[in-house]
């Protein structure tokens, strides 16, 4: 099995004065949250998105660890959608010291490169710093972060840094190469 290097950034904001919002990319978008939260419905986005960039971390949960995740104050789905077609999410989980990390972030293939990632990021940035005002037990939101890596869509990087975020650590490790599951693991 061949290796590659694989780069990982963590960035994060420390203030929501920090965010620089995107352009809204048009009237036919529209960025909601998936308040009642659905296992099939996230498993549907994760692996839209993430099938052909390598994401296959939650490809073995099962559907009960689906819906432990999602049931827990605080977390939340944001969808972009396309005249009513899902084109991409955030998904925003907050952790006990104010600290909310933007777990998973993308857009389904056919939506890339047409400037909705900037604004569902700028909403997802937005809800993070608001999410203790929609959940009252939870700490105010005192940074925001997340990480990409050298698999991720070649404008991940740029979009990221572009709204606001600051790199405050960079690894870099050798990986055993897998192809990418695509999107329907095991077609």
């Amino acid at each position: 099995m061949s290796t590659i290097t694989l780069t990982t950034w963590s960035l994060e904001m420390t203030s929501p004065d920090d965010l620089s919002p995107s352009a809204v990319p048009g009237s036919e978008i529209a960025v909601r949250r998936a308040e009642v939260p659905s296992p099939e419905f996230s498993r549907f986005l994760y692996t839209a998105v993430g099938g052909d960039i390598h994401w296959t971390d939650r490809l073995s949960l099962t559907r009960a660890e689906w819906a432990e995740h999602l049931g827990r104050p605080g977390v939340e789905t944001w969808v972009a959608y396309e005249r009513g077609t899902p084109a991409g999410y955030v998904e925003l989980d907050p952790q006990d010291d104010g600290t909310v990390e933007i777990m998973y972030f993308g857009l389904l293939p056919d939506f890339r490169g047409r400037r909705i990632g900037g604004h569902l990021l700028s909403v997802g940035v937005a809800a993070a710093w608001s999410l203790a005002e929609r959940w009252p037990d939870r700490e105010p939101t005192r940074r925001v972060w997340v990480h990409t890596c050298s698999q991720d869509g070649p404008t991940a990087m740029d979009s990221y840094l572009r709204r606001g975020f600051k790199v405050f650590r960079t690894e870099t490790e050798e990986k055993e190469y897998a192809p990418t599951p695509g999107p329907w693991p095991g077609a």
